[in-house]
Order: structure tokens, then C-alpha cells, then sequence
């Protein structure tokens, strides 16, 4: 590993609980019945968009997942506006019409979450295309799941960003399971990255739970990127230690399998590591955890004040007029 200063390391030690506290609130609030639609948790996964996105600028693009709360955290998102989209309000970033899965804010680089598996691959190939013809240095990371790598968009999105040679990186954030299905019974090979030799591609395995392994991975791909190098597949492993979707009952494995990930999930991995090396304190982690309780608790208060959208503004923003009509 690097030689990481404390700040730092503590920087990405926040990310990581400011998402674990935003999804916490999340589920407790879905049960509560106070959110529309589904609800998908990021929690066990967070060292991957904490160590990946810690690499990009403002002027870079992600494309983001049905999972995508915490990509757009750490590109930069407020909690405020988070949490209002959730509620369906329109002080959302989406104006209360996105929801949880379809979050985008393309002043910070998020070009949005999708509910279609595999759907942001080639748009984050588009985007990286248009980079190119710009002539700009500027990345795109696409993060998508396991069961995205057996959709068509996947092979379609590295084929083209091979042969172009564009600056994207594909993260597979292998959590998995795809919905209730294991990767093992679903996907040909035993590490997706694998498949990067087809595409004439570098390809990587790597512990998705170690977030400054994902840092110094994602690193190296977002440098060859920037210089020329082309795309790069990342495959990070981890475990979704949630369901698929809040009430999920879960059928499909055993509760012991899901108690045995707990104990290598990555924030408490890097709290240890934090305390052994005399980076962090007791006290330290007390405040960065009330801190961040407080914050999601003020954006769930200004959720709550903020208003729905008005029925006769159901259409606004959704369609490109250029037909002169008026909707």
C-alpha cells in the first residue's frame, strides 16, 4: 500500500460511515412507511464507491446502478437533496420524479442511476466518446453488478470502448448475487474479469471490500485513462450483506452466510486498521459517526418540509420539446 497521509485515510474513513448512516436511515424509513417505490442498499459494498471515486474531479462522469446512493455520495451529493428525492419531494435532485433509482446530477458528473441492469454501460461508453472527440482528459467509471456482466449492454459497452480505445472504467461491483440468483449459477466464468481478454482489455480481480486496494486499483486505470491507455474492467468482490431490495425476505441463503460477511465488512476492516496504526481514536470515531447522524437527521427534517410536486407538473422535464407543442 501507499504512503497515505492521515487525513487521507480518515477522508475515506468518512465517506464510507456517511453512506452506512445515509442507507441505515434509508431502510428505517422505507419500513416505516414513509418512502415510495423500492429501496436498495449499498451496505457491505462502500469501500468500493469510497476508493473509486476518490480518484475522479468534478470534470469526470459516472454512471451509476439501481444501488446507486452511495456513487452519488461520494461524487458529491448533499444529503438534503438526497433524501428529498427519496421522499418524492421537489426539492430532490430529480424533483421528487427519480426516486431512489434514478438519481442524477450532471453538474457534479453524475449522468444518473438506472433501474434497467447494465443500462449505464453505454452511456458512460457515450459520454467517454464524446470525451475523446473533445479531446478532453477527462474519465467516466461505469459501476454495475455481477448480473449486468451477462447482459448484452456489457459486451456491446467493451467492444466499442475497446476498438475506440476510450477513457472508461468498468467497475463490477460483484456483490454477489444478482437479485436472488448466486453468481456461481449464472455466470460462465469464475472472475468476470476474465472476460476482459476478449476485449483486448487489462482485466482485475480485486478484494472489493479493501477500500485502499480499490484506491490504488482504480488509480492505475483512471491514469491510463487520462494518458491514452484505454478502457480498463475492474472487478471488485464483495457481499451484499442486505437483500436485494428493503423486505427482501431473503430465502435464497443462510442467515450463518450472511453473519460470517458481516465480520469482513469494510468499514469495521478499516477502523481496525486505522486504530493499529494510531490514525484514529475512540473518541475520533464517536464523532465522525454522531456527526454524520446528525447530518442525515437534518436532511430527513428538510424532506419532510419540503413539498411534492404539483400534479399539474407531472410532465414537466421529462420530454426534450422540440416539437413546439405545449404540453
Amino acid at each position: 500500500m501507499g504512503d497515505y497521509s492521515k487525513d487521507f485515510l480518515i477522508t475515506l474513513y468518512k465517506m464510507m460511515v456517511r453512506i452506512r448512516v445515509f442507507e441505515q436511515k434509508a431502510e428505517e424509513l422505507f419500513l416505516q412507511g414513509k418512502l415510495p417505490g423500492f429501496i436498495h442498499l449499498y451496505i457491505g459494498e462502500e469501500a468500493i464507491a469510497t476508493g473509486a471515486i476518490s480518484n475522479l474531479r468534478k470534470d469526470d462522469y459516472i454512471t451509476s446502478t439501481h444501488r446507486g446512493h452511495a456513487h452519488m455520495l461520494s461524487k458529491g451529493a448533499s444529503m438534503d437533496r438526497m433524501m428529498a428525492e427519496l421522499y418524492g419531494k421537489k426539492t430532490g435532485y430529480c424533483k421528487g420524479k427519480g426516486g431512489s433509482m434514478h438519481i442524477a446530477d450532471v453538474s457534479i458528473g453524475v449522468l444518473g442511476a438506472n433501474g434497467e441492469v447494465g443500462g449505464g454501460l453505454p452511456i458512460a461508453v457515450g459520454a467517454a466518446m464524446a470525451i475523446k472527440m473533445q479531446k478532453k482528459d477527462s474519465v467516466v467509471i461505469t459501476f454495475f453488478g455481477d448480473g449486468a456482466s451477462n447482459r448484452g449492454s456489457f459486451h456491446e459497452s467493451l467492444n466499442w470502448a475497446s476498438v475506440y480505445k476510450l477513457p472508461v472504467i468498468f467497475l463490477c461491483e460483484n456483490n454477489q448475487f444478482a437479485s436472488t440468483a448466486r453468481v456461481q449459477e449464472t455466470t460462465s466464468v469464475e472472475n468476470i474479469s476474465d472476460r476482459a481478454v476478449g476485449y483486448n482489455m487489462k482485466g482485475v480481480t480485486i478484494d472489493g471490500n479493501d477500500v485502499l486496494l480499490v484506491y490504488e486499483t482504480v488509480k492505475e486505470a483512471v491514469d491510463r485513462a487520462r494518458n491514452g491507455g484505454g478502457p480498463t474492467l475492474i472487478e471488485a468482490k464483495t457481499y451484499r450483506l442486505k437483500g436485494h431490495f428493503v423486505g427482501d425476505p431473503v430465502l435464497y441463503r443462510d442467515q450463518k452466510e450472511v453473519e460470517g460477511f458481516w465480520k469482513k465488512e469494510p468499514i469495521g476492516r478499516f477502523e481496525n486498521y486505522l486504530f493499529e496504526n494510531g490514525f484514529m481514536s475512540e473518541h475520533q470515531k464517536k464523532k465522525i459517526w454522531d456527526d454524520f447522524l446528525d447530518e442525515v437527521n437534518n436532511a430527513v427534517k428538510f424532506a419532510e418540509e419540503s413539498e411534492y410536486p404539483l400534479p399539474e407538473e407531472a410532465l414537466t422535464d421529462l420530454f426534450e420539446d422540440d416539437t413546439g407543442y405545449d404540453y
